[in-house]
């Protein structure tokens, strides 16, 4: 099967081609302001192999902006192509050969997400905590725990560093074990979206 993952969540976009033996892997630091290098290098490995039958988009958390660019993305393709579409946790799919790791970000507000993996599948949160409550969680685990992070996060040394991956992404539709997300497919929210309301006008007579 002709297999494209697209993952935008973090500052390292990738995206990759697999079909049987032929696997193409492109990786690019994700400017989430500037498209053009994810587009660039998607439509290169388009015109290279042609229209995929499965198309798998990382889901985050993470940067909502580069997510739903890949959604979009992924959405063109299946009209064009009638390709199958399908989404997956990010985190999910870290570049690490760890079997169980967590993976703590910045959620913003004061507040930290964390979430626990384990084979690929998403086995606790995510939850949002304080700094404190954040590191009073981590305190409870295990010392040989892997805890990974998408960004630079001070509070929190011994956090490492990693990037989802589109290859990891790719890899993992071909188990059919795995329950993917289907369309319509929207980024994975830490909070309810928050919705602006109009203020009512006032009546005047």
């Amino acid at each position: 099967m002709k297999i494209l993952a697209l993952e935008l969540s973090t500052e390292r976009g990738s995206l990759v081609w697999l079909d049987g033996e032929i696997e193409l892997a492109c990786e690019w630091p994700n400017d989430r302001k500037n498209s053009a290098a994810f587009f660039e290098n998607l439509d290169n490995v388009v015109k290279k192999f042609g229209a995929p039958q499965l198309v798998v988009v990382g889901l985050g958390p993470g940067s909502y902006a580069g997510t739903r660019i890949a959604i979009s993305a992924a959405i063109g393709l299946q009209v064009s192509s009638g390709a199958r579409l399908i989404g997956y946790p990010s985190i999910c799919a870290m570049d690490s050969d760890a079997q169980e790791y967590c993976v703590i970000g910045d959620a913003r507000r004061k507040s930290f997400f964390f979430a626990q993996i384990r084979a690929n599948e998403l086995v606790e949160g995510p939850h949002l905590f304080s700094e404190e409550e954040l590191k009073n969680k981590l305190a409870t685990l295990g010392n040989d725990t892997h805890i990974f992070c998408c960004e630079s996060l001070p509070q929190f040394p011994d956090a490492a560093i990693r990037y989802p991956s589109a290859v990891v992404l790719a890899r993992l539709t071909q188990d059919p074990t795995r329950n993917f997300t289907l369309p319509p497919l929207e980024p994975m929210y830490l909070r309810e979206p928050h919705i602006t309301l109009p203020k009512a006008q006032e009546i005047t007579s």
